[in-house]
């Protein structure tokens, strides 16, 4: 009686959080276009509303999950009693309408933030970033409640229910998404704010320090997402790879990649004054290919083995949602752009011109992924072709713009604002790109009849480290090593972050490149006893046994790893879950900081003997700890004052676009 009555007040709550995101879209909108205060100040408490109204419906249906109310017809398609505890928890977003209730709670929650927050932005900015965000949070709620409604009811309850996707029974599931959402998400404000501030007809260097932390909130949250997703398959799916170019994987990238182009392009809006019109659309294309990645993941037009379903009606909804907001902002922008008047001047040599460097090459980017992911798409729908767009294209056509990316992110770091002279630029870089060279040449040297790509991401690296430490060293200005330390110590955190942030990438570069290049594979059948070699590893396959878990069975293999005298003894399994009546790859993993050992145990074969892959991965490990301290570098910069929500609010906003 207790959880009927908690899941009807859930559902209760959704449907008035709903009306309430309508009066937060409306009446602050009248008020700043009519200048009314009382109106205007109805946003803040409307907002901070309907986050307390949604926190509690989601609430609710986690409260049916972890006690198992098979009322609830979710509950009974995504849960068993058998489910250990953490992952009936985390079951609650690990399918279609759990997930959406808990993205529109987190739209809800930074439209809160907004409200709590951004008591220093002017009242008609604040109100119409608050409308925005609110008629937001109408559409994906709407969506919601009539097609994906979690609080449907069972007409008449079973004994039980017909569990999890066993491939989302793992602890990946209880960070993955959520940091992915609080990306996605994230990226709304800075929609809001790029359409409050078109409707305004007012974009400033105010307004670049008040968009750039919610940009920079978002990069480190679709940072640790996307991460915590490529490691989840590294070790969950068997297969051995951290990335696949799946199009669900890709819906998480693209908005990545612009939202970073958006980062640095707002530098240059708060800096200089430039670049007003190009950072308005990066903002509003950020949310939009959020937009399109919840499309892929939801509409089923795209055939992923994350998509969440297959619906038509669903897609079209999504689909709409994409046509108005895009389209409404792009028209928008259409006819406010030509009125955002650049004031900062520079010349091609300048830190501006290596931002608008690194915003091309991020931005094509993006459009490479976006295109190389929906062609099959665009194939079936016009030329009647099934075609399949898979990790070579991909490898050949991104790949470049990484590289250059690489290439001029120290020299452009270094670059003064406004007009630079390339020779002075250079001269504490020459020993960075001689000693990263050098050491580029040496990995080619040692390492035998393998390509260029190794020693290339060994170059690259190292370059981008040494920039780093270049970088730094000269900030710290002249004087003793002493008092240069001193200097850099009172650095403010911005400037570490950045830092951090771009040593991060060398780092993730470094692994990518060691990994795909100089990994050892080798798949054979094997028979119990029997030792093989794998590089400088004598492999032996040990015991072979029959487990039980809480809701499985497995198959579970010994396999001993030797090289000098050392052993290490790894046990991999095959699962059988039995009411999902579905099989899954567990995979052991001998973590390192200097290499991987990665076995999987396969099927028993009809001549006796076990199907066994071993990898050795070279500074696997490095791609995920260069993208933690990206996202510490995010943090960093996130905690310095002057980028904190408003910081910009005393300044006056002396950049007006007339209305139209």
């Amino acid at each position: 009686m207790v959880a009927t009555m908690i899941t009807e007040l859930g559902h209760f709550t959704l449907i008035l959080a709903l009306m309430v995101a309508v009066v937060q879209t409306v009446v602050p909108m009248i008020g700043a276009h009519k200048n009314w205060p009382g109106w205007m100040a109805l946003g803040e408490p409307a907002a901070k509303t309907q986050a307390l109204l949604l926190a509690f419906s989601f609430g609710a249906l986690m409260y049916a999950f972890v006690t198992s109310d098979f009322s609830l017809r979710l509950v009974v398609l995504n849960s068993h009693t058998l489910k250990p505890m953490l992952y009936k928890v985390a079951g609650v977003w690990g399918n279609h309408e759990g997930s959406l209730l808990l993205w529109c709670l987190i739209l809800a929650v930074f439209g809160a933030c907004a409200a709590w927050f951004g008591g220093g932005l002017p009242a008609p900015l604040r109100a119409r970033v608050l409308a925005v965000q609110g008629s937001i949070g109408v559409a994906f709620l709407a969506f919601l409640i009539f097609t994906s409604n979690p609080f449907l009811r069972m007409e008449v309850p079973p004994f039980d229910g017909q569990d999890l996707n066993p491939l989302l029974q793992d602890p990946g599931l209880a960070f993955h998404p959520p940091f992915l959402y609080l990306g996605y998400v994230g990226l709304s404000m800075t929609f809001s704010f790029a359409v409050a501030a078109l409707i305004e007809g007012r974009v400033d260097a105010a307004w670049g320090r008040w968009v750039r932390p919610w940009t920079l909130a978002a990069w480190v949250f679709l940072t640790v997402g996307i991460a915590l997703g490529s490691w989840w398959a590294y070790y969950e799916l068997g297969w051995g790879g951290f990335w696949f170019w799946d199009p669900v994987e890709n819906a998480s990238f693209m908005p990545w990649l612009i939202s970073a182009a958006l980062l640095h392009s707002a530098i240059v809006v708060e800096k200089r004054e430039a670049l007003k019109s190009w950072t308005v659309l990066l903002a509003i294309l950020a949310f939009g290919f959020s937009l399109i990645g919840t499309f892929i993941v939801r509409s089923g037009v795209l055939t992923s083995v994350h998509a969440f379903a297959n619906d038509p009606e669903r897609g079209v909804f999504i689909l709409l949602i994409l046509a108005v907001f895009m389209g409404g902002a792009l028209t928008l922008y259409a006819l406010r752009a030509g009125a955002m008047e650049a004031k900062g001047v520079f010349s091609t040599l300048s830190r501006e011109s290596a931002l608008v460097a690194n915003n091309i090459l991020l931005t094509v980017a993006c459009f490479v992924v976006f295109f190389g992911t929906i062609w099959p798409l665009i194939a079936e729908l016009f030329f009647d072709r099934k075609l399949s767009v898979g990790a070579p294209f991909f490898d050949a056509a991104f790949t470049p713009f990484m590289v250059a990316l690489a290439v001029i992110l120290p020299f452009g770091a270094m670059m003064p604002w406004k007009r630079g002279r390339p020779g002075r630029v250079m001269q504490p870089l020459w020993g960075a790109l001689v000693l990263s060279v050098a050491l580029g040449a040496l990995a080619w040297t040692f390492q035998t009849g393998r390509g260029i790509l190794a020693p290339v991401g060994v170059m690259l690296s190292l370059w981008l480290l040494l920039g780093v430490i270049a970088d730094l060293w000269q900030r710290g200005g002249r004087g003793s090593f002493v008092s240069r330390l001193g200097r850099l110590a009172r650095l403010p955190r911005a400037d570490w972050g950045k830092s951090m942030a771009h040593a991060g990438f060398a780092v993730t570069i470094l692994g990518v490149c060691a990994m795909t290049a100089w990994q050892i594979e080798d798949i054979r059948i094997a028979q119990e006893g029997e030792t093989f070699d794998v590089g400088d590893y004598a492999v032996t396959l040990g015991d072979v046994r029959e487990v039980r878990g809480p809701n499985y069975a497995s198959t579970m293999a010994e396999i001993t790893l030797e090289r000098g005298g050392k052993s290490v003894t790894l046990t991999p399994e095959k699962r059988y879950y039995p009411v999902a009546r579905m099989p899954t790859t567990e995979a052991a993993i001998s973590n390192g900081v200097w290499r991987d050992l990665y076995v999987v145990i396969g099927d028993p074969q009809d001549g006796g003997g076990w199907a066994v892959r071993t990898y050795v991965k070279p500074f696997a490990n490095w791609i995920w700890a260069g993208c933690i301290i990206m996202a510490l570098g995010g943090c960093l910069s996130l905690s310095d004052r002057r980028h904190r929500v408003a910081a910009g609010a005393a300044k006056p906003l002396t950049t007006t676009v007339p209305a139209e």
